[in-house]
């Protein structure tokens, strides 16, 4: 028993000197160059900005696709059961118009984005993660084209994680 209490008070007496020992010191130019960090260039932050409006006009617009989508799925639902109304068909061929051409839009300003990316010197490396974003929305602008709206949000949502990519890279 005397042998354990005898480890325990030797234990207890060294743990603090071990503790607080250093085994280099530390220096006023390596505790600078730790917490220094490098700013971004205006082109990046530029560049960041317009990854950032495309997610958010994705996710807005991905938002509004999800109501749209079963409200055109429940029309064409009550196509094929005979049930639905003239007025009721117009809005619903009304509302694929709308959402093939924001499609449209979105896939031509992911176009310009990666355009953008690729002609400015500052960003051409990021550009790599961004090549096909584009591609990606043309893929849910013909899904969509062929009614397949939940398909086509699926994609956008692919475009949405890939910008995301990007964004997290620039950081």
């Amino acid at each position: 028993m005397k042998p354990i209490i005898a480890l325990l008070i030797a234990t207890i007496i060294l743990f603090p000197a071990t503790a607080f020992s250093q085994t280099r010191k530390r220096t006023a130019r390596s505790t600078t160059r730790v917490t220094r960090t490098t700013k971004p260039s205006n082109a990046q932050q530029a560049g960041a900005t317009r990854v950032a409006d495309q997610i958010k006009s994705l996710t807005r617009f991905l938002y509004l696709l999800g109501g749209v989508a079963k409200g055109i799925e429940a029309v064409d639902d009550a196509v094929r059961r005979n049930e639905a109304s003239p007025a009721v068909l117009e809005q619903a061929k009304r509302n694929k118009d709308t959402v093939r051409m924001s499609i449209q839009s979105i896939r031509e300003g992911l176009d310009a984005l990666e355009i953008h990316f690729r002609t400015t010197p500052e960003l051409q490396r990021y550009y790599i993660k961004l090549a096909g974003v584009a591609s990606g929305a043309a893929t849910a602008e013909e899904q969509a084209a062929t009614n397949q709206f939940d398909r086509a949000g699926r994609s956008l949502l692919d475009v949405v994680n890939r910008l995301t990519n990007v964004l997290l890279e620039m950081r």
